[in-house]
Formats: C-alpha cells, sequence, structure tokens
C-alpha cells in the first residue's frame, strides 16, 4: 500500500513540478507520511525531487528568467542555512501553519487585485530577497518553498514555459545544496536511499505529463490553475500544522 501511495505521490509531483510549477507537489510528503514518519518521507523525495529538476532542466533550458534566479537564489541560500542550523528546535506545524495562512491571503489579495490573464509587475528586489530567503527555509524544514517564490513570480504574469522554468531552475539550485545538510542531519538512511531509488523510474511519467500540459493548456486558465493551487497549498498546510500541531 506504502508503494501504491508513493508511486501516485511521485507521479504527481512530477506533473506539478514539471507543469504547473509544483503547485502539487508538497502534498507528496502528506501522502506518503500517512504510512511512514514525515522525516522519513522527506528524506525519501529530496533525491525524487533533485531527479525531477535534472530531468526538465533540458526541456525548459532556454525557458527561464534569469534575474530572477539570481536575485532569489542568494535568500535562499540564508533560508537553507537557518534551517539547517535550527532544524532540531523548528517546530514544523507551526511553520505550515504560518505558511499556509501567507499563501491563503497571497492567493485572495493577489486575485483580487490582478486579473490572472492580465499585465505584469515587476516586484521590488527587497521582496525577491525575502521570498527566496523564505522559500529556501520552508523548503528545506518542510519541502513547501514553491508558495513563496510564487509570491513573487506570479505578479509578473510570465509565460507559461518561463514561469514554470524558473521554478526549474531555482528548484535544482535549492534541492541540490539541501543534499548537503541532509546528510550532516543524517537523514539519508540507506533504507531511505533504496526506496528512493525503486521510485526513481515513474519519474519519466509524471514529467512528461507535465510537458504535455504546459502545451495544451490556455495562458488564462493556467494561471487560474496556479490561483487554485495556491489556495489548495495553503489549505493543505493549514491542515497539516493544526492537526500535527494538536490544535484541533
Amino acid at each position: 500500500m506504502f508503494y501504491a501511495v508513493a508511486i501516485a505521490a511521485v507521479i504527481l509531483t512530477g506533473i506539478s513540478k514539471s507543469g504547473l510549477g509544483g503547485g502539487l507537489g508538497q502534498l507528496s510528503v502528506p501522502l506518503m507520511a500517512m504510512f511512514i514518519s514525515p522525516v522519513a518521507a522527506a528524506a525519501i523525495m529530496l533525491p525524487i525531487l533533485c531527479l525531477i529538476d535534472i530531468s526538465n532542466l533540458w526541456g525548459y533550458r532556454k525557458d527561464w528568467n534569469r534575474a530572477d534566479v539570481a536575485l532569489l537564489l542568494p535568500g535562499a541560500i540564508i533560508g537553507i542555512s537557518i534551517g539547517a542550523m535550527t532544524y532540531q528546535y523548528v517546530d514544523d506545524n507551526a511553520i505550515r501553519l504560518l505558511l499556509g495562512v501567507m499563501t491563503i491571503y497571497f492567493a485572495i489579495s493577489l486575485f483580487l487585485k490582478d486579473s490572472p490573464g492580465g499585465e505584469g509587475r515587476k516586484p521590488s528586489k527587497l521582496t525577491g530577497v525575502i521570498c527566496g530567503t523564505i522559500s529556501g527555509f520552508t523548503s528545506f524544514v518542510a519541502h513547501a518553498g514553491g508558495a513563496p517564490l510564487k509570491f513573487y513570480l506570479l505578479p509578473q504574469k510570465l509565460s507559461k514555459k518561463v514561469f514554470v522554468g524558473t521554478h526549474v531552475f531555482f528548484f535544482f539550485v535549492v534541492n541540490q545544496i539541501k543534499i548537503w545538510p541532509y546528510f550532516w542531519l543524517g537523514q539519508f538512511s540507506t533504507e531511505n536511499l533504496s526506496t528512493s531509488l525503486i521510485l526513481a523510474p515513474v519519474v519519466p511519467v509524471g514529467v512528461v505529463i507535465g510537458w504535455w500540459m504546459v502545451k495544451v493548456v490556455p495562458i488564462e486558465n493556467f494561471y487560474r490553475i496556479i490561483y487554485i493551487l495556491l489556495f489548495v497549498a495553503g489549505g493543505k498546510l493549514i491542515w497539516d500544522g493544526l492537526v500535527g500541531g494538536a490544535y484541533i
């Protein structure tokens, strides 16, 4: 049963990261955590995420915003460093709850302010650095760095491929950096890595479906889907934080 759910989670993550900017990718760890510990699920998913990123590098090699990635990455490195140094002391559920509330608030405010297919606007550089830092931190502690990145990218109304490609190149670097503190914290056991290896052949299925979705989904519907996924992701984070933290 675990592998049936894990395979579905990997395919869903591949579709999400390859075609929708990672909106549903953060559901993979909660799905797998129904059968194993969340820590083990996160460790198993990190090599899978890296494989998905590597697969997407070629597909989006010409379609990513280099200036955005260059601005966001220094903050992400700071966020990852903070996450690694405070990992044993951070309340993951409080982080999920806070991030979920932020995600819902951002999705509502941005949707009310802008038409999904309207004119784009460039957020400030300070906003980019802050979003990069939060994304790096939340990506490290909960594999949930997509929402802060969207805080910065969505207002720009990038083309579909550039929107997804910028996610791909940003998280390729972020996930490569995360590998080393994960080793340092002892999260890569032989059992976890073996499970990642077993699940690896499923990665191309989700990636190919994601590429196909980018080609066939109209730009207006594409951005509407992204907004909907933000609501879903925010709601899921709030639920996980409330239940996991025994607030309800």
